[in-house]
């Protein structure tokens, strides 16, 4: 009897575990399964077309070209050379009815190419002084097909930048960056007509900022560049990736004509400041006092080697083998920084110079002149970008 009851028992209690087992294969299998391991791996965010896309960094620039490009404009230049055996066949009539600015059909006519930024809604626009220098008539094209002539507003050789004036509707412009914002690195595109083919973008970085003593200009600070710059993009924007003109394409160095990933431009602020003092004064005023001199040794100053008859450095009574150390209060170490201080003040300034005479301490009151326009270089020294 108490083996039947037993016997009973084991059977009620496999018959339960059994259904229990039925149960959980049939309802909740993944509790069989054996827990596996968890390994996390991170992935880098990806666009939709599947390319990974770096923090904070657009997978493409299309954006900030498209902000800039409108603006960028093709130039195109004629310098008329007269035909000395008949007045008549240099008429500018014939010279239209034949073709304009095609060389072909009129010889007489030496055209060029440049690229331009249109940067206000009145159609001022800034390129280098190089691509319209002695040009009869100047032409631009806009990035939407637009043909119009082009005056010139004003010029500087100095820097060697230009401001142009064109008529028209709903022009496009862009307004010139904060280029002291630049850094080292950043990411830059060079947009312009090289060669005359087209608009076009190229990419590349800041490769350096503060470059001067290149022989390019009298003023120089120049933005370095390793985008492609190749003629017929001077005068053309150089843009951040935000779509923001940074500086204005100048010149490249080159030993072949062509791109060899050293480019410059011209900084927007310097732009700027040239821009502004031509629209206000017709021309850039800058202080001048009527020295000339070179480093002098161990960088203790400059020393003087020529001083102007009656300007307001003679008239002070500086005299060839003074050294200039100071300009108020600033030191003075090297020739561009003379040049720089003495330039940045306006005409009628009252100025103090300091510095020695055979070893004796002396200063010189000077009153700044303007700095006459013809003392700058006119042409670049190394192959411009045109």
């Amino acid at each position: 009897m108490a083996l039947r009851r037993f016997t009973r028992f084991v059977i009620s209690y496999t018959l339960v575990g059994v259904v229990v087992a039925i149960a959980v294969v049939w309802l909740a299998p993944e509790l069989l399964e054996r827990q596996r391991p968890v390994v996390r791996v991170d992935e880098s965010p990806r666009s939709d077309a599947g390319a990974p896309t770096p923090p904070n960094q657009p997978f493409t620039y299309a954006d900030a070209v498209a902000a800039a490009a409108p603006s960028v404009v093709n130039i195109y230049t004629a310098t008329r050379t007269p035909d000395p055996r008949n007045a008549f066949l240099d008429s500018p009539a014939l010279d239209d009815l034949f073709g304009g600015l095609a060389p072909t059909e009129n010889p007489d006519l030496d055209t060029s190419l440049g690229s331009g930024v249109l940067i206000s809604d009145a159609g001022h626009l800034l390129t280098n002084h190089h691509v319209i220098r002695g040009a009869a008539r100047i032409q631009v094209m806009l990035a939407d097909g637009r043909n119009a002539p082009a005056n010139v507003v004003g010029t500087d050789p100095e820097t060697d930048l230009a401001v142009l004036k064109v008529e028209g509707d709903n022009l496009p412009h862009i307004t010139l960056a904060n280029s002291a914002n630049s850094r080292v690195g950043d990411v830059a595109f060079a947009i312009g007509n090289p060669f005359g083919v087209g608009q076009t973008v190229t990419q590349g970085i800041v490769s350096a900022v503060g470059r001067s003593e290149l022989g390019l200009t009298t003023f120089e600070n120049f933005i370095q560049t390793d985008a492609a710059i190749n003629p017929g993009n001077s005068g053309g924007a150089l843009v951040n990736a935000h779509g923001e003109v940074i500086g204005i394409n100048t010149a490249i160095f080159s030993q072949s004509g062509g791109s060899m990933g050293i480019g410059f431009a011209i900084p927007a602020d310097l732009a700027r400041a040239v821009f502004t003092e031509i629209i206000e004064n017709g021309r850039v005023i800058r202080g001048w006092i009527g020295l000339q001199v070179i480093p002098e040794q161990g960088g203790r100053g400059v020393r003087v080697t020529g001083v102007l008859p009656g300007g307001p450095a003679d008239n002070a009574g500086l005299r060839p083998d003074d050294v200039i150390q100071r300009v108020g209060e600033q030191p003075i170490q090297t020739v561009r920084g003379l040049l720089n201080r003495i330039t940045e003040l306006r005409p009628e300034t009252r100025i103090v110079l300091g510095g020695a005479r055979e070893g004796e301490s002396l200063s010189w009151p000077v009153r700044v002149a303007e700095r006459p326009t013809d003392l700058g270089g006119d042409a670049p020294q190394r192959p411009p970008a045109r």
